[in-house]
């Protein structure tokens, strides 16, 4: 039977298509829905091994225990281990060592060294040896803050005793609330850091920007801290760090509740470790005792306690971030919505007036500023830790020599044409450019009516504080035993979403045997296919419709606090002075310091014509690249070679050397012109050794190019000083001239 000429032939391949797309969509999305409860399976398998563990942790290096807090006079539940270097990783000991910190903000340590790009990573790639302060899961009932910083003091000594040949004291990095307690302790302790790194650390709690960064707003909006003594007695001394938690997902909720968990759905072939491996981290919830959380929502979150100095010590001695020595490395992102840059960063305007008074307390200060990556990232991040960890790790030399000042770190890419891109190591260039406070206050700053908000905040907190202690707190206390105490924490609902998908659910055996098949006959989708497209369009609306929900949340919370501490007479009625520009913000000053400036500069003054040639090179060195306001990797790799022996100039160490060159800049702050006519005093007599000298300072000065500007200006000036018959050129080097000093990366 032939078919009818009359009528239409079937396409079978297009009419059937759609039907087929289909079908395809359907089987691959309900194998993904049985690989995704597996991994959740998983996960709250994994979440009750790590949880029954002693000493849980998520690093990713082997850790050897060196010094155990419980067993101190102050018994904390603090620990110092060693990272034992992966094998083929060369360790110089004769460099300064790392010490990174981790965070104890309602998860467990190890995010610092979670993976090999990490900042314990980068270290050790660098040769440095490395150190991890982490802790245990369960408090030392009695322990402080304090306490924890006293034990941290004791790790440091330790570190320091095993390195006597090193060539600085350790590098502390602090990652967020490690950063405050860092900062502190180096205030308390300033001789035992050699320099600091603090990466999305909260230290101007007030500080930043209307219409963004909501979470500075929660402390006022709840009435103040009475809820995290609320908390505390609930907890039967004890506080539940899954809260922190909770507190962190609540900032974006479009992760937390879709972004998150279709990521994995969405590529649950090769998801899946990744996925796991940080939830190992996210889902270990770690304690606190009542006062310790006490001390830091009072003193720091709400009261803005810290930069202002207004916080003491059990011997009555104020805690003042002007008395660190070590320079200080600050690292946030304006992509973070925890900790932004104004509240990493505004505590330099809090302590300061000015730049020159960062300088007279012999403070460096260096920052950078992501544009995007999130809080975590800053952490947790490989392409962080490879570019901003990677390039501190490398360069802590550099920061450790700048002159006393304010400084932000620019990273830019090596290509094949980058001028002495031999004399940098890895694939970017860290130039420190210098900064005033506006480019701080320019990131985000409060004005006078803001801060008078935050400091009605904080006084209305100590009030319902206050009120709460009085008449509610012995009941709660009595109320609840420790046994109820522990069943709620148990029942937290962060805790309850891992340990219900587990296999103490009976259902989930049956997704294991099927994820087993699914795994065996996996048909993924095509990538062309529309349903997918559907799919991903529909995610992209959730997405969408989370954040504008958050952003409407956000806007009415700014709103509600600022009318409600806004209000005058709220104001007057906990004393807040309507004429007070920087109410309870601003750090106090002595007439000491001046004092002490003062006979500090004189002696300065004094020693100006004093010294010789390296003295003479440092300064004339200084007074060049002063006209260019930055200090380049590639410029410092040359200027390593000043520390070497070289024509019997006896070598330096890097603190001799720092002190010179601080020494030196400073003597040109205090009067330029008579320091510059000075160095002529300062050089040898010989033709020869000055031609000699002055050929290793060009080779310096044009590590990164050719001077040009002011800059060329001064080299010329210098040139004129050294009083030579033939002086070199200020162009670049050229690889074959017949330089006494070669460029070197390391300096034994």
């Amino acid at each position: 039977m032939r078919y009818p000429s009359h009528l239409p032939k079937l396409d079978y391949v297009t009419h059937l298509r759609p039907a087929g797309f289909a079908f395809d969509y359907v089987r691959d999305a309900a194998e993904r829905s049985v690989l995704y409860w597996d991994v959740m399976r998983q996960r709250g398998n994994q979440y009750r091994v790590h949880s029954e563990a002693e000493a849980p942790h998520v690093l990713s290096f082997t850790p050897e225990v060196l010094l155990d807090g419980r067993t101190l006079k102050r018994p904390v539940n603090y620990a110092l281990v060693r990272i034992v270097p992966p094998s083929g990783t060369e360790i110089d000991e004769t460099r300064r060592p790392f010490i990174v910190v981790d965070p104890r903000a309602g998860h467990g340590p190890g995010i610092g060294g979670f993976k090999a790009d990490s900042e314990i990573g980068v270290a050790l790639n660098a040769g440095h040896p490395c150190y991890f302060i982490g802790f245990l899961p369960e408090p030392v009932a009695g322990q402080t803050i304090e306490d924890i910083a006293l034990a941290e003091a004791i790790f440091l000594e330790k570190v320091i005793s095993l390195h006597p040949g090193a060539d600085a004291k350790p590098c502390v990095i602090g990652n967020c609330q490690a950063g405050w307690a860092v900062m502190m302790l180096a205030a308390m302790r300033p001789e035992l850091f050699g320099s600091i790194i603090i990466a999305g650390a909260p230290l101007s709690y007030w500080a930043g920007e209307r219409g963004k960064y909501p979470m500075r707003y929660t402390g006022g909006l709840l009435g103040g801290t009475w809820l995290t003594a609320l908390a505390g007695d609930l907890g039967h001394g004890k506080f539940d760090g899954a809260w922190l938690v909770q507190n962190f997902e609540n900032q974006n909720p479009a992760n937390t509740l879709w972004t998150k968990q279709y990521n994995l759905y969405s590529k649950i072939d090769t998801e899946a470790p990744r996925y796991l491996g940080f939830e190992q981290w996210w889902g270990n919830h770690v304690n606190l005792n009542a006062e310790e959380i006490q001390f830091i929502v009072d003193e720091l979150f709400v009261g803005n306690n810290l930069a202002a100095g207004r916080i003491e010590t059990s011997k009555g001695e104020a805690i003042d971030l002007r008395n660190i020595r070590a320079p200080i490395v600050v690292f946030c992102s304006k992509g973070d919505n925890i900790t932004p840059p104004a509240q990493a960063l505004g505590w330099i305007t809090d302590l300061y007036d000015s730049v020159n008074e960062i300088r007279s307390h012999g403070q460096t200060i260096v920052y950078t500023v992501h544009e995007k990556i999130g809080h975590l990232g800053i952490f947790v991040s490989a392409s962080v830790a490879r570019k901003e960890h990677g390039e501190f790790s490398s360069n802590i030399d550099l920061i450790d020599a700048l002159p006393p000042g304010l400084y932000e770190a620019i990273f830019e890419a090596k290509t094949d044409a980058t001028v002495g891109g031999d004399l940098v190591e890895g694939d970017w260039i860290m130039r420190c450019e210098e900064r005033t406070l506006d480019d701080i206050s320019a990131l985000g700053c409060n004005n006078a009516a803001d801060d008078r908000r935050f400091a009605t905040a904080a006084k209305v907190s100590e009030i319902n504080l206050s009120l709460y202690r009085t008449f509610v707190q012995p009941f709660v206390r009595a109320m609840v035993p420790e046994q109820a105490a522990e069943e709620m924490r148990r029942l937290h609902p962060l805790r309850l979403h891992y340990e219900l998908f587990s296999d103490l659910n009976p259902w989930m055996s049956r997704i294991a045997d099927l994820a087993v098949d699914v795994a065996e006959e996996r048909h993924p989708v095509a990538a062309d296919n529309p349903f997918l497209a559907l799919e991903q369009i529909f995610s992209r609306q959730m997405v969408a419709g989370l954040d504008a929900w958050r952003e409407g949340i956000e806007t009415l919370s700014e709103a509600a606090f600022l009318t409600i501490y806004g209000s005058p007479f709220l104001q007057a009625a906990v004393g807040i002075n309507p004429a007070d520009e920087r109410p309870h913000r601003r750090a106090s000053k002595t007439g000491l310091h001046a004092q002490v400036l003062k006979a500090r500069i004189e002696e300065l003054k004094a020693q100006i014509d004093k010294g010789g040639l390296k003295e003479g090179l440092a300064r004339s060195l200084l007074y060049v690249a002063m006209a260019n306001g930055a200090a380049d990797e590639r410029g410092f790799a040359a200027i390593r070679r000043m520390r070497r022996t070289e024509d019997g100039m006896p070598a330096m160490t890097l603190g001799e050397f720092k002190a010179l060159i601080r020494d030196q800049f400073l003597m040109l702050v205090i009067d330029e012109q008579a320091a510059v006519d000075a160095i002529p005093y300062l050089l040898p007599t010989d033709e020869d050794d000055r031609r000699h000298a002055l050929s290793s300072l060009r080779e310096v000065l044009t590590a990164r190019g050719a001077l040009s500007g002011e800059a060329e200006q001064r080299w010329q000036k210098i040139v004129n000083l050294f009083g030579l018959s033939q002086a070199p050129l200020a162009g670049p080097v050229s690889p074959d001239s017949p330089t006494p000093l070669r460029a070197v990366r390391r300096v034994k």
